[in-house]
């Protein structure tokens, strides 16, 4: 890929990701709320759904631009026929890659939010402090590898974007789908980043956060949070890769015409 395809997809996936984080961020709170150990209402109810904002907004365009220039580098480096049988697998390598190196920026910002938003009384930076003094920057990966197990599913859905209504439309059916199917290992993820310092779950292993849930809540607990997260990724799926494919082509278009 050339140096504006890389500067547009830093621009159109940096645009879109935060559009989508922002307009969709009460469903979210309301799905961690749901997951949440302590159970919806104690951990906060319908009240300060907004509770983190302040982490998504700043994660949000580096997390979406890092997986979007890394998503477009791959498919460049792997490099097939557009009617090669292995154009699936490629685009399928090049998201898992991308979620990979963008959640290295997306736990931080969701250990921090998630743990604001059954905390909604307590702000934002003060967690993030908190996190530092009490577990240093490993702290602040907690969950790190249930996160990128779930996210290199979930993007095995993404295929070949034909255009920006075909892709939002794929987008929303596509993330809806694999948002059920990767409920319990969301579950798992929240579990890990709202444990106490020291406890068994905060050790980050998936298996036994997930026999946990199962333990004590059965199979209702494996998919808490499932229709807010649903609805969520449905949505914003349709936003997001509509956005971003319209944007990115607006800008490569743009680039083009400048001299």
């Amino acid at each position: 890929m050339d140096r504006p395809g890389f500067m547009a997809a830093l621009v159109a996936g940096g645009v879109a990701g935060v559009s989508v984080d922002l307009i969709l961020f009460p469903l979210d709170t309301i799905k961690t709320r749901l997951q949440s150990p302590q159970g919806f209402h104690k951990a906060g109810g319908f009240h300060g759904i907004y509770a983190g904002v302040p982490s998504a907004a700043i994660g949000s365009f580096p997390n979406a631009a890092a997986f979007f220039i890394t998503y477009e580098y791959v498919k460049w480096f792997l490099h097939t026929d557009s009617s090669s049988y292995l154009t699936p697998m490629k685009h399928m390598l090049a998201a898992s890659a991308g979620e990979m190196v963008a959640c290295l920026i997306r736990v931080p910002s969701e250990v921090v939010k998630q743990r604001a938003q059954v905390s909604a009384s307590t702000r934002t930076f003060q967690i993030f402090s908190n996190i530092l003094y009490e577990e240093g920057v490993q702290g602040l990966y907690r969950g790190y590898k249930s996160t990128v197990l779930r996210e290199a599913l979930w993007s095995w859905r993404q295929d070949h974007v034909v255009d920006s209504w075909q892709s939002a439309v794929c987008g929303a059916f596509a993330g809806g789908f694999a948002a059920a199917v990767t409920t319990p290992l969301d579950v798992a993820k929240t579990r890990i980043m709202l444990a106490k310092a020291g406890s068994g779950t905060a050790n980050g292993n998936v298996l036994s956060a997930l026999h946990g849930v199962w333990r004590s809540q059965g199979l209702a607990g494996l998919f808490a949070g499932v229709f807010p997260r649903m609805a969520a990724i449905s949505l914003g799926g349709f936003i997001f890769l509509g956005a971003y494919d319209r944007t990115h082509s607006l800008l490569l278009e743009v680039g083009r015409k400048s001299p």
